[in-house]
């Protein structure tokens, strides 16, 4: 009966352990990430929630990645406001994501992002490769 009651407990962390565990798309989706390019270390780029208290700036790219693949970049509109481009994206390993943003009137883009840490929303990535694909 010990040993049962021994058995009981170990199950009921195990199952803890395992609803605490998110997945990585999970943690991503859904929020806003805006560069908070002060913070940048070298290749690392650092990213936060749109929430987030930012200095002032001239403006601020960012991303959002949605549920079925689907990606919005936003970069510095010439107005200093955001323009948002719609794309894909994929998982491709356990901390790489595969962007694939179709040109509208610029050229293509297509690349690879390796997730280097995300915590405490902050978000480090480093952009792994970059190919300029024709506009379509």
């Amino acid at each position: 009966m010990k040993y049962a009651s021994l058995l009981c407990l170990l199950c009921l962390l195990l199952l803890a352990n395992t609803c605490k565990k998110e997945t990585l798309e999970t943690e991503l989706m859904g929020t806003t990430w805006l560069h908070s390019y002060e913070e940048d270390e070298g290749e690392v780029l650092v990213y936060r929630p749109n929430s987030y208290d930012f200095p002032p700036s001239r403006g601020r790219t960012g991303f959002e990645l949605e549920k079925g693949g689907v990606l919005k970049q936003y970069d510095i509109a010439p107005t200093d406001g955001l323009e948002e481009h719609i794309g894909e994206w994929e998982k491709v390993d356990k901390d790489k994501v595969q962007v694939k943003i179709k040109g509208n009137g610029q050229p293509s883009q297509n690349y690879i992002i390796e997730i280097v840490s995300l915590k405490d929303n902050i978000l480090k990535l480093k952009r792994t490769s970059s190919i300029n694909l024709s506009n379509n």
